[in-house]
């Protein structure tokens, strides 16, 4: 794995709106995956923070918290990305 995807995994989990799911459909890394990597990448106290918060109710980084609604992974206002392949401007 490059140090581009790297930072763009560690980036998606830590956006609140960003599911685990998504981050397993572009990059196949699972949740368990996820946090093994934040673990190793992250200082000890930030990878504290950032579990704090994905275990919290604030938090939407699993599909089973978030509401119906929100049927998509990104912002509305993101450029489309399709397999972490940015779309050219």
């Amino acid at each position: 794995m490059t140090d581009r995807q790297t930072d763009r995994i560690i980036e998606m989990a830590w956006e609140d709106r960003t599911p685990f799911e998504a981050i397993k459909f572009q990059f196949g890394f699972a949740e368990a995956d996820v946090i093994q990597l934040m673990r190793t990448e992250l200082k000890e106290s930030s990878f504290k923070l950032w579990r704090k918060r994905v275990n919290s109710g604030v938090s939407k980084k699993h599909l089973k918290k978030r509401s119906d609604d929100i049927s998509r992974f990104k912002c509305s206002r993101q450029n489309a990305i399709s397999n972490n392949k940015i779309s050219k401007r």
